[in-house]
């Protein structure tokens, strides 16, 4: 009896974006451009063609970033249908897909590939409402802007004694922790300063990094975008879920168990609320993946920053990646291997 190989695919978000990001994908597969066509010709044009500056701007970063990431799961799972001899059906083939997962954004893609947002036009809709609804959150009354982020290399626990000296009466919070030596700060720009400045008196050993984004995600700075949301995403109705989705607010599955109907919209709708202002426990979901039996992580989507996470914490984990067509060829031939080297 042949053994099905688990894989596990998590979605790029918000940070990973870069000028020209997509246009190999648009030009090599016929499923990725359809992606980039019924998002529109703005949005497209923006991930082709707009300034690094231009798609640092939240509302602009958010709906490309998904485009992105949806354009290149359409490029994969376009390749391996065509090589269906091979890889055969994601749920009940000889390669599955054991779980998916998504950094901030990118969990709208994971709930997207899994069928929970039910298509990508819908996916769309809520990212830019999500975008929108943070950029205006993210600005003082005046409409200038308001907060940081930024990753911190070293020991988590130095890292949270030094966020509860450095608050005071600002926002300050850890808000990602994507690994045993980086997680990420967010809140007010001042109070991340006084975050260096304590390190460098108390003789901790931290490297701070500011992060390519416009304001303080997943902090209380994003209360009035969760709120917004809320009202949001009660127009939105919910699908059922292909593929185990782990969660940025637990790093743990969505549970369907003994819910009904309208329990579980409602479920989904409580989590898009409140994932844009809580932490994302990224080295948990990686951990949890790898315990469901994943032979190989794949990322999805602008950049390879969550290959490199995926090293850090599972450094023998086959990590892979797919952003343009060179690396869709790589990531098909790695999968084609794992399939020819499967125990029988």
């Amino acid at each position: 009896m042949t053994k099905a190989i688990k894989i596990a695919v998590v979605f790029a978000g918000q940070g990973a974006q870069y000028p020209g990001m997509g246009k190999s994908l648009y030009d090599a597969s016929a499923a990725a451009r359809t992606v980039f066509d019924e998002a529109g010709a703005e949005i497209r044009d923006k991930c082709f063609f707009a300034s690094a500056d231009e798609l640092k701007e939240t509302s602009t970063t958010q709906p490309a970033v998904y485009t992105v990431d949806m354009a290149a799961w359409a490029a994969l799972t376009e390749r391996l249908n065509l090589s269906s001899a091979t890889f055969g059906n994601l749920q009940t083939g000889v390669l599955r897909i054991g779980g998916v997962a998504g950094f901030s954004l990118g969990e709208y893609a994971a709930l997207t590939a899994a069928g929970v947002i039910p298509d990508v036009r819908t996916g769309y809709a809520l990212v830019c409402a999500r975008g929108m609804l943070m950029t205006a959150s993210g600005r003082y009354p005046d409409g200038s802007p308001r907060g940081m982020m930024a990753a911190v290399l070293g020991s988590v626990s130095d890292i949270l004694k030094l966020v509860e000296s450095a608050r005071e009466e600002d926002v300050l919070e850890a808000v990602n922790f994507n690994s045993a030596s980086q997680t990420v700060i967010a809140g007010d720009t001042r109070a991340i300063a006084r975050f260096g400045e304590k390190a460098k008196i108390a003789g901790v050993k931290v490297k701070v990094i500011p992060l390519a984004v416009s304001t303080a995600f997943h902090s209380p700075i994003m209360n009035e975008a969760s709120d917004g949301l809320a009202e949001i995403a009660k127009e939105f109705t919910f699908g059922s879920a292909l593929y185990p989705v782990y969660l940025n607010l637990s790093g743990e599955t969505l549970d369907t168990y003994g819910t009904g109907a309208e329990e579980y919209q409602e479920k989904i709708r409580a989590i898009l609320t409140a994932q844009v202002k809580s932490p994302v426990y990224w080295q948990k979901t990686v951990e949890n993946l790898v315990k469901a039996g994943a032979a190989a992580i794949i990322e999805i989507g602008p950049g390879k920053t969550l290959t490199g996470l995926t090293k850090k914490t599972v450094p023998n984990m086959l990590a892979l990646h797919v952003e343009d067509e060179e690396t869709l060829n790589e990531t098909i031939a790695a999968l084609d291997d794992l399939c020819g080297n499967r125990e029988e």
